[in-house]
């Protein structure tokens, strides 16, 4: 069952009480499965997370020795998951107790957006039950009490009722994004940037052939957009960098120090349209990174990569190619050599 929200996204998973598993293992597991499927999605996004076990409150619905199990199934579920945690005293909900989540930014300030509550309570106010199949022993409700009876699997027994699980991984989508931009400070990871590559002319003569490129990117499935403006070639750049693009395809003079250029970049002229290549940079490189004229489907293999991966650092790889100052360097040198 999902329930979507502006406010709240919220997955309810139905555990079922099972004589052949047992509930508390099957709890523990579903309980399991929820912090391994956070671990995994904070670990993409690269936060660092603490953990909390809220316990019964002063307002609690149902009984005490319910709560017990439950706050004892959630304890061994986290001592399973092997991450530090502590124990937040009454601060559950009223329908059971929870664990809730922090998440860590990069200026170390913490936002609950993730929790894992265990409900014994609302299937009841709903009445929610499930049909049983004859080899199985459930719970079942006598008396707005749970109790297992291994024995008794007589059809007049009241259907079992079921325990939900709330998980809540991102809170609101509107407050997680907000979070991540601020994160990230614009800079986003290429497989989540909304502005993957831009691909710079040297000069009109070579605004085809930009075309072509972005069109290609495009194809891939990349973000990829063009600067065929009136502009100069280093005021281009610096608005692909104060855009943050994740790489720029371009062309790199020696009249450009390494200084003006910190972004990701394709710029293109005569050597890389007849070599069916791009002059490439990479945003999150060092600055005095130099820049590399590679084949285009191998910068595009190599974007893609990083995409398939979740990286958050996207960097060129180039290989043993040389930059276009230093082989110019060394065809000076070969005729000297020769004499």
């Amino acid at each position: 069952m999902h329930i979507f929200s502006v406010e709240w996204i919220r997955y309810i998973n139905i555990s079922y009480w099972d004589v052949d598993t047992n509930l508390i293992s099957q709890i523990e597991h579903e309980i399991s499965e929820c912090l391994a499927f956070l671990r995994t999605v904070y670990g993409i996004f690269g936060f660092q997370f603490s953990l909390k076990l809220s316990t019964r409150p002063d307002n609690y619905l149902g009984e005490i020795e319910t709560w017990n199990v439950a706050e004892k199934m959630l304890k061994d579920s986290l001592e399973e998951f092997g991450e530090p945690w502590e124990i937040e005293e009454g601060d559950g909900a009223f329908y059971g107790p929870k664990i809730d989540i922090k998440i860590q930014d990069a200026l170390r300030r913490k936002h609950q957006c993730a929790t894992i509550q265990l409900d014994f309570q609302l299937p009841e106010r709903f009445d929610l039950t499930y049909v049983r199949y004859s080899s199985l022993c459930l719970i079942h409700a006598c008396h707005n009490t749970y109790s297992l009876n291994s024995n008794n699997q007589d059809a007049s027994i009241a259907p079992p009722r079921p325990v939900i699980i709330h998980r809540a991984i991102f809170s609101s989508v509107e407050r997680m994004v907000a979070i991540l931009t601020e994160n990230f400070a614009g800079r986003w990871p290429v497989w989540l940037s909304p502005r993957q590559i831009c691909v710079i002319p040297v000069a009109a003569t070579y605004n085809d052939y930009c075309t072509e490129v972005q069109q290609i990117a495009h194809n891939k499935g990349f973000f990829a957009d063009t600067d065929l403006s009136d502009n100069t070639l280093k005021k281009k750049i610096r608005n692909a960098q104060v855009a943050q693009y994740n790489f720029i395809f371009g062309k790199w003079f020696d009249g450009l120090q390494m200084n003006d250029v910190l972004i990701n970049g394709i710029v293109v002229g005569e050597d890389e349209m007849q070599k069916r290549a791009v002059n490439v940079r990479s945003r999150d490189a060092e600055v005095n990174a130099r820049a590399a004229i590679l084949p285009l489907d191998d910068v595009i293999a190599q974007i893609q990569g990083f995409k398939d991966s979740y990286t958050t650092t996207a960097i060129i790889d180039v290989g043993l190619v040389q930059s276009p100052t230093a082989e110019t360097s060394e065809a000076k040198a070969e005729p000297e050599a020769d004499e």
